[in-house]
Order: C-alpha cells, then structure tokens, then sequence
C-alpha cells in the first residue's frame, strides 16, 4: 500500500463474512478500518477497528457508514434473502446496493472503491450471475470514484459458496455422476492468494478505473478439483462422466447433495457453462498470479475447516425474526422521463386499472393516497431532501395497511439505472399491518402482479416526443417532467 503521512481510513463492507473477516485481518498493520456489517453494532471495537451497523439498502446508512474514509472495499452480493419475504431478483438487488454505495462513497469523498468480482469468460451470452457482477461493476463507475475490480474465479478457502459446495459433494457422494459443465476449464485461487492481491491495490493510483483478472498456479477442470479434493480427504469415489445433465437438473442436485440454498447454488451452477480463466490482457504483476497449488490449498482449507468444527460450541437459540418484507422490480424507463416522473406515472395508471374497487389520489403535493372508499390503505410521502432526479423516496407514513408502530423506516423508491433505460421500483423495510399469512398471500401477491403488469405496459407502449400515447391525467402536467 502506498505511503502517506497517516494510516489510511478503510471502509469495508461484509466485514462479517467469510472474505471480509479474513482481509480485516489483512488490513489493520497497514490501515484503521470501518468495519461494515448490518449487526456492526453488536461487536466491540479495537485499537484499529471500529465497527459500525450498515444496511446498504439505504442510502442514507451508506453515508453516514463511509464518513471519514479514504478507501472502500466493496464485497457485497445479495443471493440470500435480505427480509423475512423477499420479492425480485438478486440482479435487481444488487443494482440498488451498488448505486447505494457509489453515491454514498462519491459524497464522501472516497478515493478508490476496490471491488471484489468474478471472472467474465468470453461468450456472446453470459450468466444471470456474470452479467449481474458486470453491471455492478458498470454501476459503481457511474461516479466520480476510481473503481479497481478484481475478478476471481473459484475461491478455495473453508468458507465461502464454491468450494465447501464441492467438498461437500466429494464428502457425501461415493459415486458422482458428472455433467457435461464438470470439464469445463477454471482458473482457481486459494483465499490466502485472494487477499493478498485484494490488500495490494488499496492506494495504488495505476490501478485506478482497471478490470484485474487473479488467478492461482494452475487451470484445472471441476472434475480434476473434485479428484484431486477426494484425494486430500482419502477418499476415493466412482467417477463417471454422463453427457445427459442438463444445468436445470445439476442444480437442484448441487443444492440437495450439498444441503446448500438454491438461492446461492443456482446462479453459481449457472455460470459453469463457460470456460473460466484469467485472460493475459488484464494481468497485472504482483497482482495476478496466486502461488499456492490447487492440492495445497485445498488441504489448508480442509484442515482449517476441520479444526474450526472441533472448536465450534453449539448454542440452541431462537433468533428474533421480523415480519418485514423487501419487493424490488426492474422496468424499462421512457426517454427522457425521470424517477419522479415515474412514480406519478405509476400512481395515475395504478388509479385506472384497480378502478373502480380502489382509488390512488395524487395531488401532486408530496403525498400519494391508495384508498378503499372512505378509508387510507396506503399513505406515501414524498421525501425531496433525500430525493434526486434519478431517485424519488416516498416515505410509508400511514393508512391501515401500515404497522404504524413498527414502520418507521418503511419506503417506497424508484431509482434510474445509471447508463440505462431502466428503472427500479422497489420496498423496503415495510411492515404490514395484516397477519403475516394473509398479508403474504393476499397484499404481496397483489403487488407482485400489479408490477409485473406494469412493466408489460410500458414495454407495450410506443414513447413519441416524450409523451405516452395513453390518456392518463399526467399529461400536460409540467410538474412532473422536473
């Protein structure tokens, strides 16, 4: 890392998880760290650590959690459930948490953003999981922070998705039947190996606005990893190649074999149909080439694994659980049109296809009113500080599908993908009011399909000299083009 008069501020976001924990680890001789995780809170601080609570869902946490920073490590996904009913895609997920950050990070001030990747194999057509790490990388460059991205492909370490996935299989499988996917080549980098090349590029200015490929020693097939991983634990399964396993049907075996969620197995499994491999073009010195042979790092991995389950205390808890929920959809944006524009958009057609049952008021004044004759259902408030042309927040402040009590950060947002037509409509942290079971099949359900008829419309509609050929009360209304 590059010299300056004092230690380095670094933000670092997943600072809980497996990659984070262990390049904390890392960092403080070099650096004092913001350490960010959403229960940041709840861990003590130390004489180079200081941990704060972050849920990257909001922007307003992701300013305050990267305040007095110099740097930033980005290692965050979204493949698991981020609310107890999560509705939309990982993709859509990690648009938001990515633009969340970037502003937040340009705000603030930061210098470099260092972004943990994946590797992107050449083909005309990429991964669910490849193409979302590719727009994240294209998001968080939408700002005025340098961004320098590492791309790795599989990582061998005890913890983590890939590798204990495959150990798993190795473990429990005596015969394995393996798929057509199993052959194709990868470029794999022990953790060790990973967090050195990530520690190396903090403060490295020619570093700034590059795509780094990292590798470790060796390109091996699935199959030779899962050889020569059955070889390290003594064990010595049937393996026979079938040419009929479809990667539908090897993904729902990955996940049941390994006891995995499919949440995290499906879009992982999904990206083995290409070749992944370092390309020589985005190799840096220093940086890319890993030393630790695939044999040896999974033998440093089994055994750490091993000694951490001996260590392990097993405590019967029963963890709080709240009843909130996160909906997010992707649609396509008008030329032209604004978030805000969106959202009156929205509420003027939401007004025509529920009629006559219900009504949305819109009186342009900030507030929206979803009502059922004389009764608010929903109450939505337009939050101008915290809103910008390409983000408009409404605030749930009331109506009888709101849990007053427990809503104090429930939201409604549409957010512009920066560099695309598109736009997000998503809810956050909003707790209903109605009984759980109801709610989720009644209230969510009706949202789920209002959305999706709503995208469908404006992917229907022609757009001609900024205005939709639809007889909405928004045209000819100024107010919202602004």
């Amino acid at each position: 890392m590059t010299a300056i008069n004092r230690r380095p501020v670094i933000a670092l976001t997943g600072a809980s998880g497996y990659i984070g924990r262990n390049l904390l680890k890392q960092l403080t001789p070099y650096a004092d760290i913001i350490a960010l995780s959403r229960n940041g809170g709840d861990k003590e601080d130390s004489e180079h650590v200081t941990w704060r609570s972050c849920d990257l869902f909001s922007m307003a946490d992701a300013e305050k959690a990267l305040e007095g920073a110099d740097y930033a490590y980005y290692l965050v996904h979204s493949m698991k459930p981020s609310a107890k009913l999560t509705q939309g895609t990982f993709e859509n997920m990690d648009v938001i948490l990515a633009d969340n950050f970037a502003q937040a990070a340009e705000k603030q001030g930061i210098k470099q953003i260092v972004y943990l990747s994946g590797l992107v194999p050449d083909a005309d057509h990429h991964s669910r999981h490849i193409r979302s790490r590719l727009e994240v990388e294209q998001v968080l460059s939408s700002y005025q922070v340098p961004v320098t991205t590492l791309r790795a492909g599989l990582i061998v370490g005890p913890n983590g998705s890939s590798f204990p996935i495959l150990a798993k299989m190795v473990k429990r499988l005596p015969v394995m039947l393996l798929p057509k996917w199993t052959r194709k080549k990868t470029h794999p980098i022990y953790i060790g190996d990973m967090l050195d090349s990530l520690v190396r590029c903090a403060g490295r200015t020619d570093l700034y606005d590059r795509s780094i490929d990292v590798g470790g020693p060796e390109v091996m097939t699935y199959k030779n990893m899962m050889k020569e991983t059955a070889e390290v634990m003594g064990k010595q399964p049937k393996m026979i190649s079938v040419p009929f396993m479809t990667v539908n049907l090897s993904r729902l075996w990955v996940s049941l074999v390994s006891n995995s969620p499919r949440e995290m197995v499906y879009p992982l499994i999904e990206s083995l149909i290409h070749p992944m491999m370092v390309k020589p073009e985005n190799m840096v010195s220093g940086i890319s080439g890993g030393s630790t042979s695939f044999r040896e790092a999974a033998r440093k991995s089994l055994e750490e694994e091993k000694q951490k389950r001996l260590g392990r205390l097993k405590v019967l808890s029963i963890p709080d659980i709240d009843n909130d929920v996160r909906s997010v959809q992707r649609i396509p944006l008008p030329a032209g049109k604004t978030a805000l524009w969106t959202a009156h958009y929205y509420a003027e057609w939401l007004s025509q296809i529920i009629h006559p049952l219900l009504s949305v008021q819109d009186h342009f004044d900030g507030v929206i009113k979803i009502r059922f004759r004389g009764w608010t259902l929903l109450e939505l408030r337009h939050s101008a500080e915290r809103s910008q042309p390409d983000r408009a927040l409404f605030y749930i402040t009331g109506g009888l599908f709101d849990d007053k009590a427990e809503n104090e950060r429930g939201r409604l947002e549409f957010r512009k993908i920066p560099g695309r037509p598109e736009c997000i409509i998503a809810i956050h942290d909003y707790m209903p009011s109605l009984p759980w079971f109801l709610y989720k099949y009644t209230q969510a359900k009706a949202h789920r399909f209002v959305m999706y008829r709503f995208r469908r419309h404006l992917e229907k509609e022609e757009i001609e000299h900024g205005t939709v050929r639809l007889p909405l009360l928004v045209q000819g209304r100024s107010s919202i083009e602004q």
